[in-house]
């Protein structure tokens, strides 16, 4: 399918827009999404197999004693794994894979696999981050707080990536990923203000 499949590391803080940019990625026959396993349970509307491999402590813990695992890490209390079969089956198949998981899963990955693409999306602004955050109405203000703080110390490692990415308009930044996997280039030039990503003391 491809002559020259991928695999592609994508990172963002919570809210970025990197689960649908990763799902709007696999709707083209050329990529596939990693399943993750996960200790989490499901939420409404997610299936078993589909959005994640949901298992209890006791299976995960199996797994990683088994070294299935690429990379996994603890997430907001809950265990997250990428298995290298997962991986592979899909490299197999002439597929780009496209790995969704923390700056820490992506440090590991590129340690293992140092030919990996690792892509960071970053939102507009912290500001407009906060307020996709708080358009989910899905999280209180002590949830929102913590989101927030998680953010801020995971943008702090976007320049561990191969690339960037600002995820303002959806279509832009989709637009951009697929040039970039596909030819190492991004259609427009990186334009963002440091200032905006920077502590504001919350």
């Amino acid at each position: 399918m491809n002559s020259d499949p991928r695999l592609v590391i994508l990172s963002a803080p919570s809210g970025a827009g990197k689960s649908s940019l990763a799902k709007a990625l696999a709707a083209d026959p050329r990529f596939g999404i990693s399943i993750s396993h996960t200790t989490r349970p499901a939420r409404p509307g997610e299936q078993n197999g589909v959005h994640y491999h949901f298992v209890d402590h006791a299976s995960f813990e199996r797994l990683v004693a088994e070294e299935a695992f690429l990379e996994h890490a603890q997430v907001f209390g809950n265990r997250y794994g990428t298995t290298r079969e997962a991986v592979e089956s899909l490299l197999r198949a002439g597929r780009h894979v496209i790995l969704d998981i923390d700056w820490q899963g992506a440090r590991r990955i590129k340690a293992l696999w140092p030919e990996a693409l690792s892509i960071f999306i970053l939102p507009p602004s912290l500001a407009a981050l906060e307020m996709r955050l708080r358009g989910r109405g899905q999280d209180d203000e002590t949830v929102i707080a913590g989101r927030m703080a998680k953010a801020r110390a995971e943008i702090a490692h976007a320049g561990e990536f191969d690339h960037i990415i600002v995820n303002d308009e959806f279509a832009e930044a989709l637009a951009d990923l697929k040039a970039l996997i596909a030819e190492g280039r991004v259609r427009r030039p990186l334009r963002c203000d440091p200032g905006v990503y920077a502590p504001t003391g919350a």
